[in-house]
């Protein structure tokens, strides 16, 4: 990072992924905080002049608040590289890996992390038959927020009615019952367990409408489970090669004890909105929402 007394920070944010809306608040709440801590901030609507508006601002570090694909999947990462411009959250492999769930799930796999039985499948099959027997999630292996995930419900009278603008081969996982949960991570230190209450399936709405859900910092869960969430999450974080902050969300089937904890996903770029998880789960430990920023603008580089 530049000597400056006061770094230039170019937040980015928007974007043309389907979580825009969701990136717009991050970045101003990010903005705002970073100001509040002494930074110089210059905001930039991440465009197809994201290049040139970077030359033109002459940052001494990006930070990253956009979310899904093509600011979270490793694509931006390597423009950053390539110019050299150190930058939040992690860096082109992680981010590649993380946003795409089989590559994913195959790296928990091989970490010794549980995970739910799948299969990727034609979209065009899942509209016709049940891939699986019910019930059981339908998901776009490349998308966050929880975008075009569809429950089938073990009541359901045929196969899951999915819109046409579907990817043409999607994730069919079987649904776990029970509680959600999620360990954000922040460096090398999981901070805590979150259980999240929502009324019905924890969707894009449920995650960042307001009272769309409700959370419980920390979670009351038994001792060895909210220890294995800690550290399956920092296990899933350094298996991937994260930096900076993340997320790791599990389902828990209570009624089968450690045997139920599954993870989901990671998330290398964890909202920044009133509602979002980490934010909170750093208060809970004592870490401002100022410090946290200024935390990630300090830890923000490119690859070594």
């Amino acid at each position: 990072m530049s000597s400056r007394t006061n770094p230039r920070v170019a937040v980015l944010q928007g974007g043309p992924s389907a979580e825009r809306e969701v990136s717009l608040v991050s970045g101003r709440e990010c903005s705002a905080a970073l100001r509040a801590e002494g930074f110089e901030v210059v905001v930039i609507d991440a465009g197809e002049t994201l290049c040139a508006d970077l030359t033109k601002a002459r940052p001494d570090v990006v930070f990253n608040a956009l979310h899904g694909r093509w600011g979270e999947d490793g694509c931006v990462q390597g423009m950053l590289e390539w110019m050299g411009i150190p930058y939040t959250h992690s860096g082109v492999l992680a981010s590649a890996l993380a946003m795409d769930k089989v590559r994913t799930k195959e790296i928990y796999a091989r970490a010794g992390l549980p995970v739910a039985p799948d299969r990727i499948v034609a979209t065009d099959v899942v509209r016709s038959s049940h891939p699986m027997e019910p019930p059981y999630v339908v998901k776009p292996y490349n998308e966050g927020s929880s975008v075009g995930v569809y429950l089938v419900h073990e009541s359901a009278n045929g196969p899951a009615q999915l819109p046409d603008d579907m990817p043409e081969t999607v994730m069919v996982e079987r649904y776990v019952p029970g509680r959600e949960l999620t360990v954000a991570v922040m460096g090398d230190r999981a901070l805590t367990v979150t259980d999240i209450f929502a009324d019905g399936w924890y969707d894009y709405h449920a995650k960042y409408a307001e009272g769309g859900s409700t959370h419980k910092v920390p979670a009351d869960l038994p001792s060895g489970i909210f220890g294995a969430c800690m550290d399956y999450a920092l296990r899933a974080h350094q298996a991937l090669g994260c930096r900076g902050v993340s997320r790791t969300d599990f389902r828990w089937d209570d009624s089968r004890g450690l045997q139920g904890l599954f993870l989901l996903e990671t998330n290398t770029q964890p909202g920044m909105t009133p509602t979002s998880l980490a934010p909170e789960q750093a208060a809970h430990c004592d870490i401002s929402f100022g410090q946290l920023v200024s935390w990630m603008v300090e830890d923000a580089s490119c690859s070594r």
